[in-house]
């Protein structure tokens, strides 16, 4: 897992490519991708609006409520 931290983007992209084909073989691989949706909006401004005044240790502890339910 150590040796993802030091590669580079395309390195990666090539990495995830071959497991991909590896794991699901060349047909179920690109089926994959092309079930793959990139979304729509702007993420960064929704992660602003919903996230605003909120901290690190306000989300972890309702993540932990929400854990516990």
């Amino acid at each position: 897992m150590s040796q993802i931290l030091h590669r580079t983007p395309t390195e990666i992209q090539k990495a995830g490519w071959e497991a991909l084909k590896k794991q699901l073989g060349l047909p179920g691989a690109l089926r994959f991708l092309l079930q793959y949706d990139r979304g729509e909006g702007d993420y960064t401004k929704l992660r602003r609006k919903y996230f605003r005044g909120k901290t690190v240790k306000n989300l972890v502890n309702d993540m932990r409520k929400e854990k516990k339910i």
